[in-house]
């Protein structure tokens, strides 16, 4: 039978909120997986946009290969959390990065269940 651990994304420092300051490939570090093929990381993020300007986000998920490791969309201005990452899984210590078209007005929160 599988157990789930919730944690903490990797990047953060105490379950703060991270900032996304790169501006291009590699991005900002979000969190890394899990090492290994023998458990899961189920990843949920969610945004906020600080800004008054609707802001282009860039996930690379696992790779920073365009479009394979890409999720790509817009984040509209003062929006509150919204949710881009529904629990989508990572393993073998693949990392998932983000890059901004604006620098420094977007954060990004989560949480990880480890699925093992």
């Amino acid at each position: 039978m599988a157990t789930f651990t919730k944690t903490l994304l990797s990047g953060s420092t105490n379950g703060k909120a991270i900032l996304i300051d790169a501006t291009a490939t590699p991005g900002t570090t979000i969190h890394t997986a899990v090492s290994g093929t023998s458990s899961l990381d189920e990843i949920w993020l969610y945004v906020v946009n600080s800004s008054d300007r609707d802001v282009k986000l860039t996930i690379e998920w696992g790779e920073t290969t365009a479009p394979n490791g890409n999720i790509e969309l817009t984040i509209p201005p003062e929006s509150g959390l919204t949710l881009v990452v529904p629990g989508l899984l990572l393993q073998n210590s693949l990392a998932v990065r983000a890059f901004a078209s604006t620098a420094n007005v977007i954060c990004i929160h989560g949480y990880v269940n480890r699925i093992g």
